[in-house]
C-alpha cells in the first residue's frame, strides 16, 4: 500500500502550528505529528500595520525547523497559509518573498473567505455529529486572532456569512492601554464587541431561533481547559460561561497559563474569546454552545484530500456557495425565474464548449455565481446597475471564493452590459485578476442573457450542440422570440471574437 506524507502549515495571528500526515488510499489521512510556536505576529499587525524585523527573524527560525522537520518525515507536498496577521501586514510582500528565499518555504495568503471556508471543510469532515448539529438552525462563530467569522447554517447548508473585525488579539491590542481593573475589563470589553454582535443580529437574525452554536477558531480549545471542570467535553451552556469568565478575571494570564498549562500569550486572550461567545449566545438564544476540536490545519488536509481524490465526504460544499449566493440574490431582490434561467443555460453552454474555452470547475462557479447576481445592482438604482452590482459583490464576502476569484465574478457582472475595456486599458483596475478568465466567462453570459431578455422565459429546455464552427442553441417554445433574437446578434458577434465560433439561435416549435 503507498504511503505519502504531506505537512499542513498554518501561519496565524498568535502562534505558526504544522501537522504531518500519513495519506493512503484505503485508509485516507492519519495525523503523525504536530508542532506548534508562539509568535505574536498579530501584535506586530494590528498595533503597527506591519511585521517587525525580529518577527521575521523569528519566523524563518521556525519555518526552517519545520523544514528539517519535514524533511525527517520525508514529507513528498506539503501546503502553508497565512492569515490575517500577514494578509493585512503593509510588508506584506517583502516578508513573503523574505520568508521563501531564507527558508524555501512557500506560503500562500488567504483570503478570510477562503480560511473560513477551509475551516468549515474541516469542521464538516471531521466533526462528530456535524450533520444532525446543522440540520437546525445552527450559528458557526470561528474566532480568530483578527476577526470573527458568523455563518448560519439552515436544512444543513450554509445560507449567511458575515466577517467582523473583533477578533481576541485584535480586541485586546485596541483595549491594552486603557487603564481598566480586571474586573471592569469585562464590561469594557462587553461593549467594545457587543454592537457588532447586535447588528449581525438585527440584519441576519432576526426573529429566527438558533438551536446550536459551534465554536470553532484559535481559543476555544484553551477555554475548554478551564470549561472542562463545568461541562462536558464539547458542549458548554451560559452559565457554564459565566463561571469561567469568572474565574479568567479572578487570575491574571501568568497564574492561568501555569495552572491550565496554556501558553501566556494564548491566556491573555481567553477573556475576549470568551465574552465574544457569550454575548452571540445571549443574542441568539442558542440552548448550547458545541466545541469540536478543528483548526485550519484539519481543513487543510481535507481541501488537499477532496483535491487529489483521496476523500469522499457526504457533504456538498459547492452547494454551500450556491446557497449562499442564491440569499445575497434574495437579499438585493434579483428576479429569481429570470436569473436560474440565464443561469441554466450559461452552465449548458459551458459544458458544452469545455473544449474550446478550457476552464475548469472553479470557473464554472464563478459562471454560475455571476449568473445569478447579475442584475443585484438594480436593488440599489436602475440606473448604473452594472457598477452597482459590482460594489455590491465587492462588498460581500462569499466563502469558498478568493479575493481574486470574486473580483473576476465582480467584473463579468459588471461588463456584461457595458463595454468591455481592452486588456491595456483594464489591466490597472483588475489588479491580479485574469482578463481571460473575465472574458472567456463574459461571453456566455452575454448569450445566456440574450436567450432570456424578457424575462419571461420563453422555454424550459434548450439543446446546445457545438457545430461546424457554430454554437447552434435550439430553443423549443411556441412563444415569440422576436425581442430575444433582435438583442442576440451583438452578443453572437462578441462570443465569436473570443472563441472563433458564432452563436447560433434557432428554434423549435413542438405541438
Amino acid at each position: 500500500m503507498a504511503v505519502k506524507t504531506f505537512a499542513a502549515i498554518d501561519v496565524g495571528s498568535t502562534d505558526v502550528t504544522m501537522k504531518i500526515y500519513e495519506i493512503t488510499a484505503k485508509r485516507g489521512s492519519r495525523q503523525i505529528d504536530c508542532v506548534s510556536n508562539i509568535i505574536a505576529l498579530g501584535s506586530d499587525t494590528y498595533a503597527k500595520g506591519f511585521v517587525s524585523q525580529e518577527s521575521v527573524e523569528k519566523l524563518c527560525d521556525i519555518l526552517n525547523g519545520f523544514s528539517r522537520k519535514m524533511k525527517e518525515y520525508g514529507v513528498e507536498h506539503y501546503k502553508a497559509y497565512a492569515t490575517s496577521a500577514i494578509r493585512e501586514a503593509k510588508n506584506k510582500m517583502m516578508v513573503l518573498d523574505l520568508l521563501k528565499l531564507r527558508t524555501g518555504i512557500e506560503i500562500h495568503v488567504l483570503s478570510n473567505s477562503e480560511q473560513r471556508f477551509l475551516m468549515y471543510k474541516g469542521l464538516a469532515a471531521n466533526g462528530v455529529n456535524f450533520k444532525q448539529v446543522a440540520e437546525k438552525n445552527t450559528a458557526i462563530v470561528d474566532i480568530g486572532g483578527g476577526s470573527v467569522q458568523i455563518s448560519l447554517m439552515n436544512n444543513g447548508k450554509l445560507s449567511v456569512t458575515q466577517n467582523m473585525p473583533i477578533g481576541a488579539l485584535r480586541v485586546r491590542e485596541r483595549l491594552k492601554n486603557l487603564k481598566v481593573s480586571p474586573v471592569h475589563m469585562e464590561r469594557v470589553i462587553g461593549e467594545f464587541v457587543e454592537n457588532e454582535i447586535e447588528t449581525f443580529s438585527a440584519f441576519y437574525l432576526g426573529d429566527k431561533t438558533i438551536k446550536n452554536i459551534i465554536a470553532i477558531g484559535d481559543e476555544i480549545e484553551n477555554l475548554m481547559h478551564i470549561i472542562s471542570g463545568h461541562t462536558v467535553a464539547d458542549q458548554l451552556n451560559e452559565e457554564q460561561l459565566k463561571h469561567v469568565i469568572e474565574e479568567i478575571i479572578t487570575k491574571n494570564p501568568v497564574d492561568l497559563a501555569l495552572e491550565y498549562k496554556i501558553p501566556y500569550e494564548r491566556a491573555t486572550l481567553l477573556l475576549p474569546a470568551a465574552m465574544i461567545y457569550r454575548i452571540f449566545l445571549q443574542k441568539s438564544k442558542a440552548d448550547t454552545i458545541w466545541t469540536p476540536k478543528v483548526d485550519l490545519c484539519d481543513g487543510i488536509i481535507v481541501d488537499e484530500l477532496l483535491r487529489t481524490k483521496g476523500i469522499t465526504v457526504e457533504h456538498d460544499f459547492d452547494e454551500d456557495i450556491r446557497s449562499i449566493v442564491r440569499q445575497m440574490a434574495k437579499r438585493y431582490r434579483c428576479n429569481k425565474g429570470h436569473n436560474v434561467n440565464v443561469t441554466k443555460i450559461a452552465c449548458q453552454i459551458f459544458d458544452k464548449t469545455k473544449k474550446i474555452h478550457g476552464l475548469g470547475p472553479n470557473e464554472r462557479m464563478q459562471l454560475e455565481i455571476a449568473a445569478t447576481l447579475h442584475d443585484c445592482g438594480k436593488f440599489i438604482n436602475m440606473n448604473g446597475a452594472s457598477a452597482n452590482s459590482y460594489s455590491i459583490i465587492m462588498s460581500n464576502e462569499i466563502m469558498g471564493l478568493s479575493h481574486k476569484q470574486r473580483e473576476e465574478v465582480a467584473n463579468i457582472v459588471k461588463y456584461n452590459a457595458l463595454s468591455l475595456p481592452t486588456y491595456e486599458n483594464l489591466r490597472a483596475e483588475i489588479g491580479e485578476c485574469d482578463y481571460m478568465t473575465i472574458v472567456k466567462l463574459l461571453a456566455i453570459l452575454r448569450v445566456a442573457n440574450a436567450m432570456d431578455r424578457s424575462h419571461k422565459q420563453k422555454a424550459s429546455e434548450y439543446d446546445i450542440v457545438v457545430k461546424d464552427k457554430q454554437l447552434v442553441i435550439t430553443i423549443d417554445t411556441l412563444s415569440d422570440l422576436t425581442l430575444e433574437r433582435g438583442l442576440f446578434d451583438s452578443k453572437a458577434d462578441f462570443f465569436l471574437q473570443v472563441y472563433g465560433i458564432r452563436p447560433m439561435m434557432k428554434q423549435k416549435r413542438s405541438v
